[in-house]
């Protein structure tokens, strides 16, 4: 018995310097050393500023810039830390809104988003793109899909002097294919696309 308990513990701690150290490390090493942006955060800087990820959306509101899709995440309530607060775009607490798609306050909710995307887009025709109105379950999606995009183009073009053609050239160049050709749905980085048109068509 005791040899096999001695065998046990010996084979427990080959097995913990394999795989809970020398295996981290390694991975750490190779992706920091073959993959060194994204190993750290895939960050974007402007004029040697960290402003941003790649990979986590941002709330622009102003009519000059695309809007990124809703973002259900919350924070606690600095007034009662047993409830939470809506807190979009909160990376720090990633998370859903969990809602029924039939419950009414979640119709409600959406219906007002529709409203609202109209309303700040008047001169789109057409059905509202889903991602507009819905928050995805991370509630940080980076991106929206050409469709969205389209559909924000003639208010971004308007608050910014922009050709329209020129505006759906810029989007048309950042919009990015299926993963592979295969996986997903095309889509746009909205953080990129934004710092395109300040540099293309800066605001004054």
């Amino acid at each position: 018995m005791l040899k096999q308990l001695k065998s046990a513990i010996l084979l427990t701690i080959v097995v913990t310097l394999l795989l809970g150290l020398a295996y981290p490390l390694a991975m750490t090493w190779a992706a920091g050393t073959l993959f060194p942006h994204q190993a750290h955060g895939s960050l974007i800087e402007k004029n040697g500023v960290v402003i941003g990820s790649e990979l986590i959306a941002q709330g622009f509101a102003k009519p000059e810039y695309f809007h990124p899709r809703p973002s259900a995440t919350t924070d606690t309530d600095p007034n009662d830390a047993t409830k939470t607060i809506p807190a979009p775009y909160n990376a720090a607490n990633s998370g859903a809104s969990n809602s029924a798609p039939t419950a009414k306050a979640y119709i409600d909710s959406t219906q007002a988003l529709v409203d609202a995307v109209k309303a700040e887009n008047p001169k789109s025709t057409g059905p509202v793109p889903v991602d507009l109105v819905t928050a995805s379950g991370s509630g940080l999606d980076p991106h929206i899909s050409p469709a969205a995009a389209a559909y924000q183009m003639m208010r971004v073009a308007s608050a910014r002097h922009a050709p329209a053609q020129q505006v759906a050239k810029l989007v048309a160049d950042f919009s990015e294919g299926r993963t592979f050709g295969i996986l997903g749905e095309a889509s746009v980085n909205v953080l990129k696309l934004n710092l395109a048109l300040d540099e293309r068509w800066p605001m004054k």
